[in-house]
């Protein structure tokens, strides 16, 4: 038994090595055919990379060490160590996302029968057969209220590079089991623990920057239904978390304040910011749920260093989530409706920082104070006299 287990461990060894050098050998070519990738350049050569049986196309924008970042054709962020990888080779000197045929060809294989893709002009809707009409238009009339939102401040959007992709899952069921199973874009693939935290149980629909899908359910219900109103809540704040992320007003490659992000998302939930055509006065852009959470919970023992723990650091979100939410909510409104101009410039800012590198809690208030000042005594003054004499 003992010179049996050893001659498999021989084996073993002399496959790990040759694969060892079969890799090095195939990183030697890479970097021979993207030099500039290698020197922390950004290139627009398109590599294609095996990992765990799983094989990827795309776009380098990182190579750190034994890491490297893609930019998948379908417009997803993956991350592999190469000490995992098993081929590694470049196919192309340009990159080229997938074309829509073949986007709607691979949403439908994933998703398997029963399902229809919708396309729009921004946005490949999937969705049970037969319900375009439930679903399609409202992302890309979504997409239109949140360009003339911010044309309108003076901010510039940018054309997204990929089609939006949105999967609304039949039922709860359906939708607890799709999200089980995305798991994290990694190779090797994160823990199970690590795994868990990427989703929160419970939620109704969900945006993640890594796939940059939407993720919902049919929750039923007629049109002004209590069903039909929390599904269009869901849709709003989820379709506005990813239409900020591919028109430049987030980042994918630097992730702003949650606050900022959360805080945005709830501003369209109110039918003043994304039907504003309907809706044009300001009590129709008051979140009423997030001013009511803030009136109740968060104004009586609020403190200067409220605000600046906000903007420091996301722990509230861990620690606090509906205190969070509300106080993310309040800033923001405040802002927008008060100096949309450094809001406006805030949102630049932070969305221009540079990739992947780390935001630390001097960083963020820096970036802050930079365009709101640094005075949160008085901020917080006008914050909560604002709010309070809200409609």
């Amino acid at each position: 038994m003992f010179a049996s287990m050893n001659a498999i461990g021989q084996r073993r060894a002399t496959s790990a090595v040759r694969h060892g050098v079969l890799l090095l050998a195939a990183i030697v070519a890479f970097v021979l055919a993207v030099p500039r990738l290698a020197a922390g350049q950004p290139d627009d050569a398109m590599v294609q990379i095996t990992c765990q049986r799983r094989v990827v196309e795309g776009m380098p924008i990182r190579w750190t060490g034994d890491d490297i970042r893609l930019l998948g054709r379908d417009g997803r962020l993956w991350d592999f160590d190469l000490r995992a990888a098993a081929t590694l080779r470049k196919t192309s000197d340009r990159f080229r996302p997938y074309s829509l045929s073949e986007f709607r060809a691979a949403l439908l294989r994933e998703l398997g029968g029963g399902y229809e893709v919708t396309g729009t002009a921004h946005y490949l809707v999937a969705h049970p057969r037969g319900q375009r009409d439930r679903w399609a238009e409202r992302f890309e009339e979504l997409y239109r209220s949140f360009a003339r939102y911010f044309s309108v401040r003076g901010l510039r959007l940018a054309t997204p590079r990929f089609p939006m992709v949105a999967v609304v899952s039949r039922d709860r069921a359906e939708f607890d089991q799709r999200m089980a199973a995305y798991g994290a874009l990694k190779c090797p693939a994160l823990d199970e623990e690590s795994l868990a935290a990427t989703h929160s149980s419970g939620v109704d629909g969900y945006y993640r920057i890594d796939t940059n899908r939407i993720n919902l359910y049919d929750m039923g219900g007629k049109p002004d239904s209590a069903r039909w109103q929390a599904n269009a809540s869901v849709l709003i704040h989820e379709a506005t978390h990813q239409t900020a992320f591919n028109t430049g007003v987030h980042s994918r490659y630097a992730i702003p304040p949650r606050w900022l992000a959360e805080g945005l998302a709830m501003l369209f939930e109110a039918p003043g910011v994304y039907d504003s055509h309907n809706h044009p006065q300001l009590a129709d852009r008051v979140n009423r749920e997030w001013l009511r959470v803030f009136r109740q919970s968060l104004a009586p023992r609020h403190r200067p260093e409220s605000l600046a723990a906000m903007v420091a650091s996301d722990d509230l979100f861990r620690v606090n989530p509906s205190a969070a939410y509300a106080e993310a909510w309040a800033m923001s409104f405040f802002f927008v409706e008060n100096e949309p101009a450094k809001y406006a410039r805030y949102l630049q800012r932070t969305a221009t920082r540079p990739a992947f590198a780390a935001y630390s809690a001097a960083a963020r208030k820096a970036d802050f104070t930079a365009i709101f000042g640094s005075d949160w005594r008085m901020l917080e003054s006008r914050l909560l006299r604002y709010l309070a004499g809200l409609p």
